[in-house]
């Protein structure tokens, strides 16, 4: 049984009741929402921790994770870990687990929902006859072309991608993707095909997907020079992580055509300030943008199903940890 002096806390995000976590935990374990904004807030309060459970609003750096003095497990109630140093977690002997399950068909669902507003002229039109451009016909999306047979990229083949290609394939589109850390045959598996670079499947896409993690290698992935590669009048969609693509580099390639809209659920500052670029040129009704890009807050990944799942499944993890069981989904 757990100690009665078992404690964890909820970092950021979940506020009101905690009974789905209490329920899991049990009595015998505190359970506390910090509800902090800054991870500073959370130094008081931590010291004596068991298992902190993390969601996307806050960053655990060395500074935080070198106070916890008892904590067993940093459990980032998520897909992504980049908001947590794992690597000096470890070197504290604390382990950093995610919840890598918990929003597969929502985040895939959005990721397909955008490319239909996009690619439909759905958005566009819509955002036009709104504030009164234009005539009221269908003009004003062309062109717009059959999705059968067109190429959806995926960058990024994990879960999410994984699902994201079923779906894409259902609308009949013929589905590439790259990752240089899945093994042979799980293209085989879901019929679709790999291709051996990033610029190889951006020259090829009509619609390209992002469902990579965030890490040294991804950062700003999508650059000036990879979005100068993608086939005029193309899509890109991103429910990954904001920082993947240069945001200066994307306003520019809406604002001369090479791409002909964007689905953007992250960004690299969350919430973005007023002058983020893509922000800024959202708002700008003379900019192309505000017709072709959708911004959308970080919320690919909800569904009250999806949020309840990221709730037990993280709080699951914290009882593996306090039971002194194997824990799951280590990521360091």
């Amino acid at each position: 049984m757990t100690s009665p002096q078992s404690h964890v806390c909820i970092a950021d995000f979940i506020t009101g009741s905690l009974a789905p976590e209490q329920r899991v935990l049990g009595d015998g374990v505190r359970v506390v929402a910090c509800d902090a904004h800054d991870e500073s807030e959370l130094w008081p309060a931590i010291d004596q921790v068991d298992a902190i459970m993390l969601y996307h609003n806050l960053t655990l750096s060395q500074a935080t994770i070198s106070r916890l003095h008892k904590c067993r497990l940093i459990v980032r109630c998520g897909v992504g870990y980049d908001n947590v140093d794992h690597a000096f977690a470890r070197s504290r002997g604390i382990p950093v687990a995610n919840v890598p399950d918990y929003g597969t068909e929502e985040v895939a669902d959005s990721a397909i929902g955008l490319t239909l507003a996009l690619t439909r002229g759905i958005h566009l039109l819509n955002s036009r006859l709104r504030r009164g451009e234009g005539p009221w016909m269908y003009h004003q999306a062309r062109p717009a072309h059959r999705l059968r047979g067109r190429v959806f990229g995926i960058a990024g083949l994990g879960r999410i991608g994984g699902a994201t290609a079923i779906r894409a394939k259902a609308l009949g589109m013929d589905v590439a993707f790259v990752d240089p850390c899945l093994t042979d045959g799980v293209d085989k598996m879901l019929g679709v095909r790999r291709v051996e670079s990033l610029d190889e499947l951006a020259a090829q896409s009509f619609v390209l997907s992002l469902h990579c993690p965030l890490n040294d290698q991804t950062r700003r992935m999508l650059s000036a020079d990879v979005l100068s590669r993608m086939t005029r009048g193309s899509y890109l969609i991103n429910t990954a992580r904001g920082d993947i693509v240069d945001p200066h580099a994307l306003v520019a390639a809406l604002a001369d055509g090479r791409l002909a809209g964007a689905g953007i659920d992250v960004l690299n500052q969350e919430p973005p300030p007023a002058d983020h670029p893509l922000v800024a040129a959202w708002r700008d009704p003379s900019h192309p943008a505000h017709d072709r890009l959708i911004l959308n807050p970080h919320s690919a990944f909800y569904s009250e199903e999806g949020l309840m799942d990221m709730r037990i499944k993280g709080s699951e993890a914290c009882r593996r940890a306090l039971l002194g069981m194997t824990l799951r989904n280590v990521v360091n």
